[in-house]
C-alpha cells in the first residue's frame, strides 16, 4: 500500500465547505459517469498565469495560483518535471511578498516541497503555517501529511484530530483520516471515509475529475490489499468511466488480471498506463509479467527502463524514487548493497513505516539478518494490514530461525490477499511448502 495510498500524500483536493459529519448519507452512489476533462484548462491556467508572472515577476498572486496548477499537472500527468516549476514559482511569490503576508504562497511552497518528498522542509513549512493560520485546517493537514511520512504519527494523528475539528466532513479531511486508519489497520474505517470523500465531491455542481477517479481508484486499492478483487474490479472500471486513460487505474487493472492469471491482459493494461505516465513500478510489474511469462529479453529491456527513469529522477529531483528503486533492486537480487545503502540512507531522516519495510528487506537481502528483524519489527509497530509487510516479516523470520513465527506471517500475508503481488506471492507459497527454499533464495 505504500505507493499506492502514500504516494497520493502529494496530492490536494479542492476545497469544498460541504459536511457529512452530521447528515450520516447513505453510503450509496450514482453510476459512474464520464467527467468533463480537466487536463486542457489546467493547461490554459498555466499558460495565462505564465504570462501575468512574466509581465509582472512579483505578482505574488499570480506566481501561488501558477505553482498550483504545476502541482495539479503532476496529479494528472504524474510527470515529475512539474515540480521544479511550482517550486520555483512558489518561492518567487515568497520572494515578492513574505509568508506572514502571504499564507496561500507559504502553504503552496510546503506542498510542493511534500510533492517532491522534501519532507523536513515541508514540516518547518507547516509549523509556520500553524503559527500564522491556527484556525485553517489547511495549516493542519499540511503539518499532520509531513509528520506521517518522517514515522512522527502520534503528532500527525493529533494534527488530524485539529482538521477535522476545523473542518468536519471534507474531502481533505475524509481523505487524510481513511490514510491514518490504513496505517492502523482499520481498513473498514478508511473505505467509510474515502466513501465519505467521494460523496461530498460527486456532490459539487461541477466535480473534479481526476479527484473522483482518485477516490474511486483508492477503493479499489483498499479492496484489492484484503483481496476483495470483484469490489477492486468494480471501482477500477468506475475511475476510468470518470477519467478515461486514468493511468492509476488502468494499472491497477493490470495488476488486477495478473493476480487472476491473465498475464496478457495485464500486459495490455499495464502497457496503456505506461503510455499515459512513466511510472517506474507501473514499467518493473510489466517487467516482471514478461519474466513469469519467460520473455526473457522483454523483461530485461523493462528493469533497464526502470533504471533509466531511477537516474532521471536522481539527476532532476536527488531522492525522489530512492525506495522505490531499492525496493525493485531487492525484489529483484540486483545491487543489494546500493539497495540497502539507499534504503538506510532514507530510513535515517524518515523513519515511517514502509522506511523501516524497505530497510527491513534490503538489509535482509544483502545479508545483515540482525538489523532487518529489527526494522522489521518497526514496520509492523501500527497493526497495518499490508500482505507484503507480513510477506517481509515471514521471510525474515524463517531465515532468522524462527520458522513458526515466519510461516504465520506467510500465512496471514496469503489469506489477506492470496495474490499480492505476481513474483512475491508464489514465493511466499513455495516457502510455506519447503524447508529448505529460502536457502535457494539467499544463495542463487
Amino acid at each position: 500500500l505504500a505507493t499506492l495510498i502514500f504516494y497520493a500524500a502529494s496530492f490536494w483536493f479542492p476545497s469544498s465547505r460541504t459536511n457529512i459529519s452530521n447528515t450520516n448519507p447513505p453510503l450509496s452512489f450514482p453510476a459512474a459517469t464520464l467527467l468533463p476533462a480537466d487536463g486542457a484548462a489546467t493547461e490554459s491556467s498555466i499558460r495565462f498565469f505564465s504570462e501575468r508572472v512574466k509581465r509582472d515577476p512579483e505578482d505574488y498572486s499570480a506566481q501561488n495560483k501558477l505553482a498550483a496548477c504545476y502541482l495539479q499537472r503532476v496529479r494528472e500527468t504524474s510527470s515529475e518535471d512539474f515540480l521544479p516549476l511550482a517550486l520555483q514559482a512558489a518561492r518567487a511569490s515568497l520572494d515578492s511578498v513574505p509568508a506572514e503576508r502571504n499564507f496561500s504562497g507559504l502553504i503552496i511552497l510546503a506542498r510542493a516541497e511534500f510533492a517532491n518528498h522534501g519532507f523536513a522542509k515541508a514540516r518547518d513549512h507547516a509549523l509556520q503555517l500553524v503559527k500564522l493560520a491556527p484556525e485553517k485546517g489547511e495549516s493542519y493537514a499540511t503539518l499532520g501529511d509531513t509528520l506521517l511520512e518522517l514515522g512522527d504519527y502520534e503528532n500527525a494523528a493529533a494534527a488530524f484530530q485539529q482538521m477535522e475539528q476545523l473542518s468536519p466532513g471534507t474531502v481533505e479531511t475524509e481523505t487524510r483520516l481513511a490514510r491514518l486508519a490504513l496505517l492502523r489497520g482499520q481498513t473498514q474505517k478508511a473505505q467509510q471515509h474515502f466513501r465519505h470523500a467521494l460523496l461530498v465531491l460527486l456532490d459539487f455542481t461541477n466535480p473534479p475529475r481526476e479527484t473522483v477517479a482518485w477516490c474511486r481508484w483508492q477503493l479499489g486499492e483498499v479492496a484489492f490489499s484484503i483481496g476483495d478483487y470483484k469490489n477492486a474490479e468494480r471501482q477500477y472500471r468506475d475511475a476510468l468511466i470518470t477519467f478515461p486513460g486514468y493511468f492509476h487505474a488502468l494499472a491497477a487493472m493490470g495488476k488486477l488480471s495478473a493476480a487472476r492469471g491473465d498475464l496478457r491482459e495485464a500486459m495490455a493494461k499495464y502497457r496503456e498506463a505506461i503510455q499515459a505516465a512513466r511510472a517506474p513500478d507501473f514499467v518493473a510489474a510489466l517487467g516482471d509479467l514478461h519474466k513469469v511469462a519467460g520473455q526473457e529479453k522483454e523483461a530485461a529491456k523493462f528493469y533497464a527502463f526502470v533504471e533509466e527513469l531511477g537516474k532521471h529522477s536522481m539527476q532532476v529531483h536527488g531522492t525522489l524514487q530512492n525506495r522505490q528503486l531499492a525496493l525493485f533492486h531487492a525484489d529483484h537480487d540486483m545491487q543489494l548493497e546500493q539497495a540497502y545503502a539507499s534504503a538506510a540512507s532514507e530510513y535515517a531522516v524518515r523513519k515511517d513505516i514502509y522506511g523501516a519495510d524497505a530497510l527491513a528487506w534490503t538489509a535482509f537481502k544483502s545479508g545483515r539478518l540482525s538489523e532487518a528483524k529489527a526494522a522489521m519489527k518497526e514496520a509492523l509497530r501500527l497493526g497495518t494490514r499490508d500482505a507484503k509487510l507480513f510477506y517481509h516479516a515471514g521471510m525474515i523470520a524463517r531465515a532468522s530461525g524462527e520458522k513458526t513465527i515466519g510461516s504465520n506471517y506467510l500465512k496471514r500475508a496469503l489469506a489477506l490477499n492470496p495474490q499480492f503481488d505476481l513474483r512475491q506471492a508464489p514465493l511466499a507459497q513455495k516457502a510455506l511448502k519447503t524447508d529448505g527454499f529460502l536457502a535457494n533464495v539467499l544463495h542463487k
